[in-house]
């Protein structure tokens, strides 16, 4: 008996929590939102996060110096690597963006064809996008046959840098958003790509003011806490966080239906149990602003 009650207390105590960590970031998400309008970095507060300041990855601005984004200045570019991967993944910072009114923009590097249905994967891409607020034509879908949807295929580094360097001039792009080193399932394809980001940001070959964020990969079982997971993301050091009520969760949840070759039955369940549908937390990758000769 006093195990079951003291099971139900530190349920009740747990879900008490949950909601607090939903009350603080709903009080504090439109001085964030304001953050985006004034500069992102100010002087004093380098951290996009609602908790404190977190990594000295994030350089402060010098007083007299120009503030690096605004609001009608921010251009977002989700890089990834598969169909599915921008609501499966990424879908509480897309949905945050669109309504912070951002210009989104995606850049998927494979059409996903590991099964031979890479035509179907890409129109089921362009529905979930259209679900989550990014129009179509800010969608860029790559057929490459050196960047095929295939774990044991390494990627060419040279071809992703060339890709996502013409995102970013072409789009005028002030934040990038992927994977980390982790790639969060551990997908060879996910982590290629932070690879060329993070060797692009310490060569200095991005623009100044481009800043790169990479999702933190967690532990299996906080991956799979769903919304109890959400006072440990609140806690734990990140540069970035976004997290995502009831009703944003049921947007991007249909986001994920769109995908519908995809839904398998360990699918429905990530999609039930996944904190990745409800929560994003970010670490900022250092960008070296160095002049690089090219030989």
């Amino acid at each position: 008996m006093f195990v079951f009650v003291t099971i139900i207390l530190v349920f009740v105590a747990y879900t008490i929590s949950v909601k607090f960590v939903y009350y603080r970031y709903g009080k504090l998400w439109p001085r964030l939102r304001n953050k985006i309008s004034t500069p992102l970095y100010t002087v004093g507060n380098s951290n996009f996060c609602p908790t404190q300041v977190r990594s000295s990855a994030l350089p402060r601005n010098r007083e007299n110096e120009k503030p690096r984004v605004t609001v009608s200045e921010t251009r977002a570019l989700f890089v990834t690597a598969h169909p599915d991967d921008e609501c499966m993944f990424f879908a509480p910072t897309v949905l945050k963006l669109v309504e912070s009114r951002a210009a989104l923009y995606l850049l998927c590097l494979s059409t996903g064809n590991y099964n031979n249905q890479g035509v179907q994967r890409k129109r089921e891409l362009l529905d979930s996008c259209a679900v989550l607020g990014i129009p179509s034509n800010h969608v860029t879908i790559i057929d490459d046959k050196e960047l095929p949807d295939d774990p044991a295929v390494q990627w060419s580094t040279a071809l992703i840098s060339s890709l996502i360097l013409k995102h970013i001039r072409n789009y005028s792009i002030s934040v990038v958003l992927t994977f980390d080193g982790r790639g969060v399932s551990g997908h060879a394809n996910h982590i290629a790509i932070y690879k060329t980001l993070r060797h692009l940001a310490s060569a200095g070959r991005l623009p100044q003011g481009c800043q790169i964020f990479s999702l933190h990969s967690i532990s299996l079982l906080r991956k799979y806490l769903s919304v109890l997971e959400l006072p440990v993301s609140w806690l734990l050091p990140s540069d970035f966080c976004c997290l995502i009520g009831r009703e944003e969760y049921k947007r991007a949840k249909r986001a994920m239906l769109c995908h519908r070759s995809q839904l398998l039955w360990f699918r429905r369940l990530y999609i039930l149990f996944s904190r990745y549908m409800f929560v994003n937390t970010f670490q900022a990758i250092t960008v070296e602003t160095k002049n690089v000769k090219i030989y």
